[in-house]
């Protein structure tokens, strides 16, 4: 396996992207190995993994939104590979990339590859594997309701647009959580259940997280008395969050729950969430936030 092969699996949207194209001919240059396969349809980045791993790529690059890199981490995670993964965020949020301090710009995320990668954790709920966030409430109804065409316009101010304008229709949701000594019963406004920071184009629901300590943060904002205030004030209040750090999370919901997992609806009358420690090794910045020992 060549410690310089690596595998761009870059989202179908991207091909024309000429800084892109920029930047891999730069890494070309220095003596890397950097193929590009191309996503079409559901399913592709997973297969594309499965052949990068056969095919002895020491590296895979993830390259498009949240959902690209969703799927390609998710994929690697189940194969349990030595390989890894670096991130070239090309999305509308990149919420992960953000909080984690991967550049936006593509020749400073491709040279994350050349950075010693650090071995972090996922995330895992039935039989799926994230690395973000899950989240329920109002960042649910919000990603689920932020048109494209606005998100074009607007970029990641698109989501706070659309919570704003709908506000008047968000629902409180009636749950339980329950892990290792922590225990929660109430309405919610909104959920985080984090490996990352930040969900649904820049919501932070948990500011402390690390990708590396074997545990997940919880967030919980509790529905007030009175469904009033805008959605940015609610966000603002971060004396009004729930917080833990826990191996482990069970969540009951009294009607259900209807949540997203890095960008994936989920919905299940009860859900067990569980950190994986170590599960997956990614190029991040050395100074990286995300990281408990920077460095």
């Amino acid at each position: 396996m060549s410690e310089r092969k690596a595998l761009l699996i870059l989202h179908g949207k991207q091909a024309t992207n000429e800084d892109v194209r920029a930047a891999v001919g730069q890494l070309r240059e220095r003596g890397w190995e950097l193929d590009v396969r191309l996503t079409w349809e559901g399913g592709d980045a997973q297969r594309l993994v499965g052949e990068a791993l056969a095919e002895g790529y020491a590296h895979v690059v993830a390259g498009g939104g949240d959902g690209t890199l969703r799927d390609v981490a998710e994929a690697m995670g189940l194969a349990a590979t030595q390989a890894s993964l670096a991130l070239l965020p090309l999305g509308t949020a990149n919420d992960f990339a953000k909080a984690a301090g991967v550049p936006l710009e593509p020749q400073a995320a491709l040279d994350l590859l050349e950075v010693p990668a650090r071995a972090i954790d996922l995330g895992r709920v039935g039989d799926q594997l994230f690395l973000n966030m899950a989240t329920g409430g109002f960042g649910t109804q919000v990603t689920a309701n932020t048109s494209e065409d606005l998100k074009k316009v607007l970029g990641a101010a698109a989501y706070l647009f659309t919570g704003l304008s709908r506000f008047s229709e968000l629902q409180a949701a009636s749950v339980e959580l329950q892990g290792p000594g922590f225990q929660w019963q109430g309405e919610l406004l909104a959920l985080g259940i984090g490996n990352g920071r930040q969900a649904g184009g820049g919501h932070v629901l948990c500011p402390e997280a690390s990708v590396d300590d074997g545990l997940l943060d919880v967030g919980i904002l509790p529905a007030p008395q009175e469904m009033a205030g805008a959605l940015r004030e609610l966000l603002a209040g971060e004396g009004l969050f729930v917080r833990a750090r826990l191996p482990w999370v069970e969540i009951k919901g009294a009607q259900g729950l209807d949540m997203n997992l890095d960008g994936e609806p989920l919905q299940a009358a009860s859900l067990r969430f569980e950190a994986l420690p170590g599960a997956l090794r990614v190029h991040l910045p050395k100074d990286s936030p995300l990281l408990s020992h920077p460095g």
